[in-house]
């Protein structure tokens, strides 16, 4: 059976745009177009591939076929970069990528700067939650991700990159108003803290190391900004658990200090990416892997 590669790539337009019309602007098409084309796929394949919900979303059979459109576009793109064709009929590959925030606010742009040096090729870069990034590989919505999943997704490489380190921390004077008696249950409990959202777990397992098996229900500020966070912290509006390439210089200047000795947590990274012999994702990878050397590391 052969498979239309122009409807392929509309499939996976649709997929990544989340609905016909964007995916229509995205290809220079019209959306009736975008919607013959999945149609036509879908006939031929005998199977619902796209779920019209909002925004829409593959099947677990149009996840198959958006992964086959996203490798062979990579392909394409290598094979037409080593013939030297460089004219604007000839697309350039953007590769779908699954980042967490914190790496996306630290090191990650180095890995894109790096990888810019070295092909024509983009990335889309999608911002998920550590603990989350891998459900897009498996999804095929992504096809790598910066992930905290120490086992392969099937059918993916995996390297260990080096921890992200958290540090728990507060301005001085909160410090003072809220752990002057320690840090314990009871001032666990009573001291606002900032979450990121509501997949974030870094605050909650910190305490959870001090307060259990008391239940902990701090007043909580929902901040979905890293950025945000430090901001945050430094006007004394909680407790959190901050990265700490981003607070590193306000710990130096004394505005910010440890809610205790070793209030931290480091996280271990992983890079994963599907197994696809392209020259595109060699450079990718070891252009993460370069960049996460500033991670740190397992002595």
């Amino acid at each position: 059976m052969k498979i239309d590669h122009g409807n392929l790539r509309a499939l996976a337009a649709v997929v990544r745009e989340g609905s016909f019309e964007r995916a229509a602007l995205s290809l220079s098409v019209t959306p009736s177009a975008v919607s013959q084309r999945i149609k036509s796929l879908e006939d031929r394949m005998g199977r619902l591939l796209v779920q019209r919900t909002v925004p829409a979303a593959a099947t677990a059979d149009g996840q198959v076929l958006v992964r086959l459109a996203e490798q062979t576009a990579l392909l394409e793109h290598d094979a037409l970069n080593r013939l030297g064709v460089t004219d604007d009929d000839v697309p350039y590959a953007s590769i779908p990528i699954a980042v967490n925030h914190d790496s996306l606010e630290t090191w990650f742009v180095d890995a894109a700067l790096q990888f810019s040096a070295r092909t024509r090729a983009t990335l889309d870069m999608l911002s998920e939650d550590q603990d989350h990034t891998a459900a897009l590989l498996r999804n095929g919505s992504v096809l790598g991700a910066v992930t905290t999943l120490a086992d392969p997704v099937q059918g993916c490489r995996i390297h260990a990159l080096g921890s992200m380190r958290y540090v728990a921390t507060c301005t001085p004077a909160f410090h003072k108003r809220y752990f002057s008696s320690g840090v314990n249950a009871q001032t666990l409990a009573q001291a606002p803290v900032l979450v990121f959202n509501r997949k974030d777990a870094l605050q909650a397992r910190f305490a959870h190391k001090i307060a259990d098996p008391a239940p902990w229900q701090p007043p909580v500020w929902w901040v979905p900004s890293s950025r945000a966070f430090v901001q945050a912290t430094l006007g004394g509006l909680g407790w959190t658990m901050n990265p700490l390439p981003l607070v590193q210089e306000h710990l130096d200047a004394g505005q910010l200090v440890l809610l205790r000795g070793r209030a931290w947590e480091d996280v271990p990274l992983y890079w994963q990416h599907w197994r696809v012999n392209s020259e595109a994702m060699e450079a990718l990878t070891d252009s993460v892997l370069s960049a996460a050397r500033s991670l740190v590391r397992r002595r």
